[in-house]
């Protein structure tokens, strides 16, 4: 088994090989890659098999199907890969240019970073994502995914080094490592010299050792404790559909609903109606319902479980919401600022002066109006995809994309300038 030391020696060896690569290039591997994933469709979905047979049991049916892959799924990452290959190159582009009155020219271009790592947990999908951008991007990358999705991500790993091969590039641009033991992990997070910057992406348990435990530059991505306030000027029927959307389309994702912040006005007839449209109607039609994690005062309109002291301040990741009534927008923000982890919040209202209010006082890396928290999403803001949400100010923020993959250097043009 080749070690994470000689990966990391591999990835910094290749990555200088895209400094002078054109955009058509790196397009046409694109495109090989995603190929490759069809082609290899069937030996992924064998591997794949194998993971989801492991983790039952291990892991909760929402993360299983965090794991699946389907034909569906892969298409959907041969996509994503193409989409990145029709994006503008981020590589290159002149940000500033200054020409000072001696006429010294300077320069502020976008460089590759050089080196990604990515650690992520059991979602096969990211591997392909990941790859993409950071090729694109011109950066090296480094895969460490989860023990649980260790097979599926070598053999779609598999597959992309080999478009990668068959169009004249160097396969050790995307590597991923074998040692799937903490370790490896430790040695991609103190790797200094090797690795330009570590992007982690999985729950909070990961997000935080890296944090505090890199010595890389690393950004923190996202745990979504996700909120959407329905204001009392709201339209009741449009926060339900949006609540259900944000709720149970896919409730295992960070950009999942985990709270519902009511504005008392509205809460006697409001919270019956989702409790009609998460609980009953779902159960119904043979659906999981979504346990309502109830406050004191929401507890005296709508039967659920009496939330708990943690439940406000817990990334669900279930079908399971935590409602909780205030007395004004105010008082939302107030209850949303202290239990935010800075990743989407929503408003739903009618009312104008409360939608700029809401939009100004909540810190978060995406704030909406009228609309699902499940946006916050590279594909859907048009990045092609992502390579985690970044819920930290500096450098990048919200969907990452080709151009938070960059940074940029200073180029400076003299005529036998001295100082």
């Amino acid at each position: 088994m080749i070690t994470t030391a000689e990966i990391l020696k591999r990835a910094k060896a290749a990555a200088p090989t895209l400094l002078t690569v054109t955009s058509e290039q790196k397009n046409q591997a694109l495109l090989a890659m995603a190929d490759a994933l069809l082609v290899h469709m069937n030996d992924i979905l064998t591997e794949n098999a194998r993971d989801v047979e492991r983790a039952k049991g291990q892991i909760s049916d929402v993360m299983l199907d965090r794991l699946l892959l389907t034909p569906d799924r892969i298409q959907g990452m041969a996509d994503g890969m193409r989409a990145v290959a029709a994006l503008p190159d981020p590589v290159g582009r002149v940000l500033k240019e200054t020409v000072r009155p001696d006429g010294l020219v300077i320069q502020k271009k976008s460089v590759p970073m050089g080196v990604i790592a990515i650690i992520y947990e059991s979602r096969p999908n990211v591997t392909s994502d990941a790859a993409a951008l950071s090729f694109k991007s011109g950066n090296a990358c480094v895969l460490r995914g989860g023990k649980e999705a260790f097979l599926s991500a070598n053999a779609i790993t598999n597959a992309l080094r080999e478009g990668l091969t068959g169009t004249g590039f160097n396969a050790d641009l995307v590597q991923l490592v074998q040692d799937t033991t903490r370790q490896s992990s430790m040695e991609l997070m103190t790797a200094n010299g090797y690795v330009d910057l570590l992007i982690p992406r999985g729950g909070a348990g990961l997000i935080k050792a890296c944090v505090e435990n890199a010595t890389v530059n690393c950004i923190e991505t996202g745990t979504g404790i996700c909120h959407v306030y329905v204001d009392k000027a709201a339209d009741l029927t449009m926060a339900v559909n949006i609540i259900e959307n944000a709720k149970t389309s896919r409730p295992s994702v960070c950009n999942a609903e985990e709270v519902c912040v009511v504005h008392s006005a509205i809460a006697d007839k409001f919270l019956p109606m989702l409790k009609e449209r998460l609980v009953e109607e779902r159960t119904a039609a043979g659906l999981k319902p979504v346990e309502l994690r109830l406050d004191e005062r929401a507890a005296q309109i709508i039967s659920g479980t009496p939330a708990g002291p943690d439940d406000f301040d817990t990334e669900f990741l279930d079908y399971i919401l935590a409602v909780k009534v205030v007395d004004s927008v105010e008082g939302a923000i107030a209850h949303i600022s202290a239990h935010t982890t800075h990743h989407s919040e929503a408003i739903v209202t009618s009312d104008p002066a409360a939608a700029d209010l809401f939009t100004l006082s909540i810190d978060a890396a995406a704030v909406y109006v009228n609309a699902s928290t499940r946006f916050t999403d590279g594909g859907e803001f048009g990045l092609g995809c992502e390579m985690g949400i970044s819920t930290q100010k500096l450098h990048a923020r919200g969907p990452m994309g080709l151009e938070e993959l960059t940074t940029y250097k200073y180029m400076i043009r003299g005529n036998g300038h001295v100082r």
